[in-house]
């Protein structure tokens, strides 16, 4: 895989690129009336929706966390909570994790968060070589090796993701 820079730099790239990671951009024309940001990239780069996965905030016991799953699924909160060594975890609220990764919804990526935080990629990404993941705006996604992606987040695996098959 080549790198891609030119004038699509985002914190998420910027991470990538100073850890010597291959990766992919692929940008795409977003329309802001989509209902699901996810599903909308799947279409628009025609891309199997089990490797195009989204990136969810959630709150577990009082912290935030990442959850990354296909967007062709949902996240399963227990799941992730179990993933991340707790009981119970709840979506979380919109404006902390947008303050917490220096992203906005829709375009948060696991990679380059202002904040690092705990991070379980779903297990399913294991099969593909590649999986894209936001690239840190929306309408821009990262294509790289899921091994590459548990790396620099420091992330864990876990069966969170439901109905993506």
């Amino acid at each position: 895989m080549a790198r891609k820079m030119a004038s699509q730099g985002t914190p998420a790239t910027a991470a990538l690129t100073a850890a010597g990671v291959p990766f992919v951009l692929h940008p795409y024309a977003h329309d802001p009336a989509a209902a699901s940001y996810g599903l909308e990239a799947a279409e628009v780069l025609d891309i199997d929706p089990k490797r195009v996965f989204k990136t969810l905030m959630v709150e577990v016991e009082g912290k935030l966390a990442v959850a990354v799953v296909p967007v062709s699924g949902n996240l399963d909160l227990k799941a992730a909570a179990a993933a991340l060594g707790s009981k119970k975890a709840s979506m979380a609220d919109p404006k902390a994790a947008e303050r917490r990764t220096g992203y906005v919804l829709g375009g948060i990526s696991p990679l380059g968060q202002r904040q690092p935080s705990p991070t379980v990629l779903d297990d399913s990404a294991l099969a593909f070589d590649t999986i894209l993941v936001s690239g840190g705006r929306r309408g821009l996604d990262i294509e790289l090796a899921p091994a590459d992606l548990l790396r620099l987040t420091n992330g864990v695996t876990g069966p969170i993701g439901t109905g993506s098959s």
